[in-house]
């Protein structure tokens, strides 16, 4: 794995996702802003947020997914999706770069690690993978996302978890969603996404299948209520 961390000028972002624009007063929208803010404001920062892909996303990358955001700024944003599994597990991705899994049962699992799926973090740097996991030792290309998420690019903190060390909170993913300067801002005003501050459990604790709809409960609302909202089946 080779680092891609701050590098929104030179990597290819996506493109606009394909969005179904709804009124600026849906209930919807009004979730939105009331969970991150004003996304017209040009200080809006949601580094550490979810975002939720609302019924209207019609992008087939991003349709149904929740993507932890790592970074926001001035230059975009970017994040992993958390919730689109590959057919690809940790015993193979492990086998494809030459490491031998330990298993360390001082670690806890609640699952064998090598069954883990590897996640798809989004269609850009796909080549690449991205690690989120517990703060703790700093690796060759890490980000410090919170107290309590980091995210790394390089590959030794698969050489420790394949040790039977690393991080005991970990989250592997192919790939990154990335945004332009800009470009998140207009998929929000657009209703693409409901934002919300994210919570680590649902990253690093729930079954895959359960993340989307914990993410939408982080907002007071149920999955279903996002259907009527958007007048979509």
């Amino acid at each position: 794995m080779q680092s891609g961390l701050r590098r929104f000028k030179t990597d290819k972002m996506r493109p606009m996702a394909k969005l179904d624009t709804t009124p600026d007063d849906s209930p919807a929208r009004k979730s939105a802003a009331k969970a991150s803010g004003d996304p017209d404001s040009p200080s809006l920062n949601l580094t550490n947020h979810f975002l939720i892909a609302m019924p209207s996303m019609l992008d087939p990358v991003f349709g149904g997914t929740v993507v932890y955001l790592c970074e926001h700024n001035a230059n975009g944003a970017l994040g992993v999706v958390i919730n689109k599994p590959t057919d690809m597990t940790m015993q193979l991705l492990f086998e494809r770069i030459d490491l031998k899994l330990e298993i360390n049962p001082e670690l806890g699992f609640d699952d064998p690690i090598g069954e883990r799926p590897v996640m798809f973090g989004g269609p850009v740097q796909v080549e690449r993978g991205f690690v989120l996991h517990t703060p703790g030792k700093s690796y060759s290309s890490t980000l410090k996302v919170t107290e309590q998420i980091a995210m790394t690019t390089s590959k030794d903190v698969l050489e420790e978890v394949a040790q039977g060390g690393g991080p005991q909170r970990i989250l592997v993913s192919l790939g990154c969603s990335g945004w332009s300067a800009g470009q998140l801002e207009s998929e929000i005003v657009h209703n693409g996404w409901l934002t919300v501050a994210a919570d680590p459990a649902i990253i690093f604790d729930l079954p895959v299948a359960e993340r989307f709809a914990a993410a939408v409960n982080l907002l007071g609302i149920s999955p279903y209520m996002l259907t009527s909202e958007s007048g979509r089946a």
